[in-house]
């Protein structure tokens, strides 16, 4: 008769990461982080699941430094799934969260803060940036923008018919103006400057789709401005995923629904 191998003795105690050290003092400060990351009551299992596991990988960062930036990408789950749903459409979640913004269902500051945590999941995958991109207080940030978007994006739907009807009624001339004025206060990056991406001079693009959208709101573009305001957001498509800056990517992420709107203005209305 085979004897079962002793029973180990008590399992030593979990290690403190040293790189999460100058944000609390202990495991049990960790709880005051998250507390706000609360769930929504209205989501299903899946989404519940997966935000309530991001919310806990941020709270045992204080062990692992990793498991921080894997909340985020984790929370990019539930991002996904409720946005498919939400807009009825199976697409990339760059996709989604333009459409999602374009139609007014997040705002566009938040929008932009989403698209950051998609691209900092793309260049894991790519291998450009490690599990240790984020520490714990960027990762509580992004995590909440992710539960910031869910609960607008699970508003009951005569809430969200009301909105979209606003915002396809009146909002797209207010939203456009105070976008330009948010822009025209924000500081452009510095180390950009004189930086060419993919052929693209973002200085210079920057420069076209500011003065393309004053002259919108002065008074309207011409079938020309139009073309190139086109132009513009083809470019902006393309450079913004290649930006390794975070201010950087939400700077042009917001000239791009900028650029958007003002070309929205001059797509036919279908009859």
């Amino acid at each position: 008769m085979n004897t079962p191998p002793p029973l180990p003795g008590l399992l030593p105690l979990p290690v403190p990461d040293p790189r999460a050290r100058d944000v609390v003092l202990d495991y049990a400060g960790t709880h005051a982080l998250v507390a706000d990351l609360v769930l929504p009551d209205d989501a299903s299992m899946y989404v519940m699941s997966a935000m309530e596991t991001s919310r806990e990988l941020i709270r045992h960062s204080y062990y692992r430094y990793e498991f921080a930036t894997v909340a985020v990408t984790h929370s990019l789950l539930a991002l996904e799934h409720v946005l498919a749903g939400r807009l009825a459409v199976n697409e990339p979640l760059r996709n989604l969260i333009e459409r999602a913004g374009d139609a007014g269902l997040i705002p566009a500051e938040l929008a932009a803060e989403l698209d950051r945590s998609r691209l900092l999941r793309d260049r894991i995958a790519q291998g450009t940036v490690t599990s240790a991109a984020v520490g714990p207080v960027r990762a509580i940030a992004m995590v909440r923008a992710v539960f910031d978007a869910v609960s607008l994006l699970l508003r009951p739907p005569s809430a969200a018919r009301a909105a979209v009807v606003d915002v396809s009624r009146a909002q797209p001339e207010d939203r456009l103006a105070r976008l330009w004025e948010e822009h025209r206060r924000a500081l452009y990056p510095d180390s950009f400057r004189g930086v060419d991406i993919e052929g693209v001079e973002l200085i210079l693009l920057d420069a076209d789709v500011a003065g393309l959208v004053q002259r919108e709101l002065n008074g309207g573009l011409d079938d020309s401005g139009i073309a190139i305001l086109w132009v513009c957001i083809a470019d902006l498509d393309k450079i913004i995923p290649l930006i390794n800056s975070e201010y950087c990517v939400s700077y042009f992420a917001k000239l791009r629904t900028m650029a958007k709107l003002a070309a929205a203005r001059h797509i036919p209305t279908a009859t």
